[in-house]
């Protein structure tokens, strides 16, 4: 049986945009993602748990691990939406969320992924979007570990108050702003 990852035109890339409840919401909505899986990267303990984590004192950042077909979508696509559900000018924070593991992070893969990053993160800067400069960090990715207890989080908390007060607005500004993006139910 052929496997569909190793062809040559499914790329993986780690975002990390806060809480990874939120981006796995997001991009598990988005044509051309094939895979989203939440967890950890950039950090210096291997095998985490969420507790550790959120110690702050692992290094690592919560994140989401993205598979997407490159002929379905661009990775400067995936970029834009990235950019525009998180703040990323704001140094281990994501609204309520503080603390290192929130940090705004891009993992890539591949070094064009990065050049592809950093000069998405130059126009930006120069079309002066954000009211502060962007602190996202743009990094060759480590070791990624996976959140086995958050895998699908929002789709199965939707009713959980940080998910109607801290997700449900991130995906009704996908809906309004990126509605050709987003997948069909068959998709």
């Amino acid at each position: 049986m052929f496997n569909y990852f190793k062809k040559k035109y499914i790329k993986t890339i780690y975002l990390a945009g806060g809480c990874f409840w939120c981006t796995e919401a997001i991009f598990q909505r988005i044509k051309g993602v094939v895979k989203v899986i939440p967890g950890y990267i950039d950090g210096i303990v291997k095998n985490p748990s969420y507790k550790d984590v959120c110690t702050g004192k692992t290094g690592h950042t919560e994140a989401i691990e993205i598979s997407y077909d490159e002929k379905k979508i661009k990775l400067e696509d995936i970029l834009e939406i990235f950019f525009s559900t998180h703040d990323p000018t704001t140094l281990n924070r994501q609204g309520n969320d503080f603390g290192t593991q929130y940090r705004s992070g891009i993992y890539y893969t591949e070094v064009k992924q990065k050049e592809v990053a950093n000069l998405i993160i130059t126009k930006l800067e120069k079309e002066k979007l954000f009211q502060n400069p962007i602190v996202t960090e743009v990094k060759q990715a480590k070791p990624f570990f996976v959140a086995e207890e958050h895998i699908n989080y929002y789709n199965q908390n939707k009713r959980q108050p940080y998910c109607s007060v801290t997700i449900d607005p991130k995906l009704n500004k996908l809906k309004t702003y990126f509605k050709n993006y987003i997948a069909s139910e068959n998709e």
